[in-house]
């Protein structure tokens, strides 16, 4: 059976914030125009396969800060994540699969499997 592991809450509550965090700001960014400064249309046929691009008014500065606010929460979190004094306990390559476990603690939880 694969190892298992005892995540401390507060790890468990910075991943699950982070996974958060990194879907808001994806959900922010598709929604967003494709260029953060006003732009004319693109289109290229010239390379290996056509571009085309619709002009974009730019992103609103209230925009433009929300998707900083929610980057530098992503670095806060990702940094907590990675520092966190758990991975003092685990050796070697034992914490990538730690570290890979708990990436996904939120499936294994919904599945019923072990952590």
């Amino acid at each position: 059976m694969a190892e298992t592991y005892d995540f401390p809450s507060d790890l468990l509550a910075g991943q699950e914030e982070l996974h958060q965090v990194r879907a808001e700001l994806l959900a922010l960014l598709k929604r967003l125009p494709w260029s953060v400064e006003p732009m004319e249309g693109i289109s290229d046929n010239h390379g290996w396969r056509k571009v085309e691009l619709p002009a974009s008014p730019g992103w609103t500065a209230d925009e433009q800060a929300e998707v900083e606010k929610l980057r530098e929460r992503e670095r806060e979190l990702a940094v907590f994540v990675t520092c966190h004094r758990f991975w003092a306990e685990v050796t070697g390559a034992e914490k990538v699969h730690a570290r890979m476990r708990l990436k996904h603690v939120r499936e294994a939880e919904e599945e019923g499997r072990p952590l």
